[in-house]
């Protein structure tokens, strides 16, 4: 295990971004990665808490200690199985999880946490390359088949979890290639492709089949998949974006953050089937100041961009979080992306009133809100030839596959749903379609949990196998 000194003795080390002229020049992922050597002395910093903070502020409970201390030792192969006792895909968190396991770190009491996110994301990477990481098959089938709508992180770990629990497992996208907003919302610059299509291969290999290009409820309608399988599971996601319902909104120039990205996405994977939106000379300006405005900053300034400027209704948060009230919770402060990094004008506490222009966009309107007591609002104008969109998602389109599928939504408009059942028998969900707009991890983490939840109803059925929980306790 890892010394118990070492966190005294060794500094925290983190990975680099690539420089930043030659990364802006291309759609290469923008992180190095650091020598295994130095990953695993990172991991001997772990101080193996008797309460890891860590472990419980991860949404899939990766036991971090457990992998830290086998990564210390040098045994990376033990490394890799406990990783994946908890998380499926641990190489697409490792790359764009925002890390709260390290915000909880005991060491990030003094700002110098344990860099739990690169040796996840090394122990995995490392997985592949020595070709540890292999198709799971379940030994004994169930003879019960399932279906899941929807490729994204969730769809995939709960497809994942039920092949390997011996059933027939089917997966629905109405994309043309897997992955949902894993492939075509987040940039190549942060996540390669690669990583999805070598799981495909993986689940495929363990019995998943993967059905593209199918949008159900106009492809395909839920009772005929009811009809054909004794089970369904809804993972489609939240993918209603949050508009912006001001004066201007029709002009030309304004657009939704995943229209843009998601052009930009299949423009890089080579599929000319749509025009992209360029921001190549333009003065773009971003609403919302989340990861995907972040996403869209790092993407116009690789098209060429005059200028971009990000715009949050928020105002400007602390440089630095206040340990006592906020740890081991993820804390609110300020936070610069790589995309960030490269150049952009950030606004804090800025209303957009209205867009004007004379059919295409030109300008914004704007009000700046001073904060604090006594505060004024300032007005004042702000040149745009672009407008992108990236305020959020407020949950399930009121049209699309939960209207179709006659399922009851809940009051943020999420699926409702109890231990992953929906209103209607034999439907469950999971993801953002069931918990709203999150993060990769929560998606993986309910991915995993709405695996569990049909396994055991499945078990439950007259002549149904038992469930792989109850299998497995058995044993």
């Amino acid at each position: 295990m890892p010394s118990p000194s070492g966190f005294l003795e060794i500094e925290r080390l983190d990975r680099a971004y690539r420089p930043l002229a030659e990364r802006v020049a291309d759609w290469r992922e923008v992180t190095e990665t650091l020598p295994a050597a130095a990953v695993a002395r990172q991991a001997g910093r772990c101080m193996d808490c008797g309460i890891p903070f860590c472990h419980t502020a991860c949404p899939v409970n990766n036991l971090i200690p457990e992998w830290n201390a086998l990564v210390d030792d040098g045994d990376w192969r033990d490394a890799i199985d406990r990783l994946h006792a908890t998380n499926n895909f641990p190489e697409f968190t490792g790359r764009i999880c925002p890390a709260p396991c390290e915000a909880a770190c005991t060491l990030n009491l003094e700002d110098a946490p344990v860099t739990i996110k690169t040796i996840e994301c090394e122990i995995a990477d490392r997985g592949w390359r020595e070709g540890w990481i292999a198709p799971v098959v379940s030994p004994v089938r169930s003879g019960r088949s399932v279906a899941v709508v929807g490729s994204g992180p969730a769809g995939l770990a709960c497809a994942q979890q039920l092949a390997r629990m011996g059933h027939d497992v089917t997966v629905l996208e109405r994309a043309d290639r897997v992955g949902g907003l894993l492939r075509y919302g987040i940039p190549d610059f942060k996540m390669d492709k690669a990583l999805i299509d070598r799981r495909v291969v993986q689940m495929e290999a363990e019995g998943v089949t993967f059905r593209t290009g199918i949008e159900v409820g106009t492809g395909i309608t839920i009772d005929e998949l009811l009809a054909d399988h004794d089970a369904l599971v809804l993972a489609a996601g939240a993918e209603q974006p949050r508009d912006l319902s001001i004066p201007g909104r029709e002009l030309d120039g304004v657009h939704f953050a995943m229209d843009f990205l998601t052009r930009q996405n299949r423009r890089v994977a080579g599929l000319g089937d749509g025009a992209v939106i360029d921001a190549a000379g333009k003065h773009v300006v971003v609403i919302g100041g989340g990861d995907t405005g972040s996403d869209c900053i790092g993407t116009a300034r690789r098209h060429g961009a005059a200028s971009i400027t990000q715009l949050e209704i928020m105002p400007e948060p602390p440089g630095r979080e206040h340990k006592p009230l906020s740890w081991p919770y993820w804390p609110l402060k300020l936070r610069t992306s790589s995309s960030q990094e490269e150049g952009c004008e950030r606004a804090f506490s800025v209303v957009t009133a209205a867009f004007e222009g004379d059919g295409r966009v030109q300008r914004l309107r704007c009000r700046r809100i001073e904060s604090g007591e006594g505060g004024t609002t300032t007005q004042f104008d702000l040149p745009a030839d672009l407008v992108l969109l990236a305020m959020g998602f407020t949950g399930t389109p009121v049209e699309g596959l939960a209207a179709h599928s006659g399922v009851a939504l809940g009051a943020t408009g999420a699926v409702a749903a109890t231990d992953h059942r929906t209103s209607r028998d034999r439907l469950f969900t999971c993801g953002d379609m069931r918990r709203g707009q999150s993060l990769v991890v929560w998606a993986i983490r309910e991915g995993r949990d709405c695996a569990a939840a049909v396994d055991a109803w499945l078990g439950a059925q007259p002549s149904g196998t038992p469930s792989f929980a109850a299998s497995f306790a058995q044993s």
